[in-house]
């Protein structure tokens, strides 16, 4: 529906008053589409438009929901809307286009949310709705907030977990290697220093055993797994340059935000670390969601225990394996905990 013809003359009408010129402003926001009009831009006065609003940008087959920001002055002109690179990027603009700015459709995943903070539970399809609004960029983050508190005020149960899991992977694309046994290991975390993965993985490689290895940047600390071997090697590859350097080396360190594995991981993940948030059923759907997307078939979890560790007492691992073993027994991966 790119010429309108097969609208009603109120709707093309509508269309027509709603396009402003694209303009790209320069602005780094990271994740976030964010879009400038000026206060009395007409579309903002006919749509009621007010700041901070979340709006719905469209170029032809392309959308994006971007956070509306109100200007004055000459800033941004009566006729123009000027936008992040994020949202510039995805909607693919060149100098010049006009784009369509309109309300954003109701988020009926948002019904889900609201259930699990009143105490029901997520089912397949609650989730996957849930965590398609949130790849899709239809999640501000006060609704990411919103869900993540939501998981952690009361925990995930086995099949939530399960749920989110195959959720997460679902969105996402996967790898696949042809070897037989793909390994992978990955450590709860919270000692400082505790940076064992690039010396695993190159051990691991050497015994002739493939392990694509994607880490997280820091949540809670002040440095995680892909910032370390950043230092010493580029972590931002793509998926042509991961299966090359597996090809050849039959190993990699990478950061997993670098390519579409899980894509909603690090999405909940920059909210998390802004809350200093990291609940266990999170936890395990976040990193069994990335290994299956990878293409690992076995898994090794690491438990450290301590008073800034995930497991602060000696009796926590077992607690903690548990859950870890219940969770994948019905999906890609069969972790082995240690």
């Amino acid at each position: 529906m790119n010429d309108g013809q097969d609208r009603p003359a109120g709707a093309r009408q509508r269309t027509a008053m709603s396009s402003v010129r694209a303009r790209r402003l320069g602005l780094d926001t990271q994740y976030e589409a964010v879009v400038f009009m000026h206060k009395q831009c007409q579309v903002c006065r006919s749509e009621g438009f007010l700041a901070h609003t979340r709006v719905l940008l469209c170029k032809d087959e392309r959308q994006v929901v971007a956070t509306l920001y109100h200007a004055s002055g000459d800033l941004v002109g009566h006729d123009e809307a000027a936008l992040s690179e994020s949202a510039w990027s995805r909607l693919g603009l060149m100098d010049g286009d006009r784009i369509i700015v309109t309300h954003l459709p109701p988020l009926d995943s948002l019904s889900h949310v609201r259930s699990r903070i009143y105490g029901h539970s997520l089912s397949e399809s609650s989730c996957h709705a849930i965590i398609q609004d949130v790849v899709n960029g239809k999640y501000s983050d006060i609704h990411l907030s919103s869900f993540l508190t939501a998981c952690a005020a009361r925990a995930l149960d086995h099949k939530e977990i399960l749920a989110l899991t195959h959720a997460m992977v679902e969105v996402g694309e996967r790898l696949r290697w042809p070897a037989g046994v793909v390994a992978d290991k990955h450590s709860a975390g919270g000692l400082p220093g505790n940076r064992t993965t690039p010396i695993i993985v190159a051990i691991v490689a050497s015994l002739g055993l493939t392990m694509p290895k994607t880490s997280s940047r820091a949540i809670t600390s002040p440095a995680g797994t892909a910032d370390t071997m950043e230092t010493m090697a580029p972590v931002e590859l793509d998926v042509a340059a991961i299966r090359r350097v597996v090809e050849h080396e039959g190993g990699c360190v990478v950061w997993g935000g670098a390519v579409k594995l899980s894509p909603a991981d690090d999405i909940l993940i920059r909210v998390e670390r802004a809350l200093d948030l990291d609940t266990k059923g999170q936890l395990i759907a976040s990193v069994l969601s990335k290994k299956i997307a990878a293409g690992s078939t076995h898994l090794v979890i690491d438990l450290p225990v301590g008073p800034t560790a995930r497991c602060a007492v000696a009796k926590a691992p077992r607690s903690c394996r548990a859950i870890w073993s219940v969770s994948p027994r019905h999906s890609d991966c069969a972790p082995r905990s240690c």
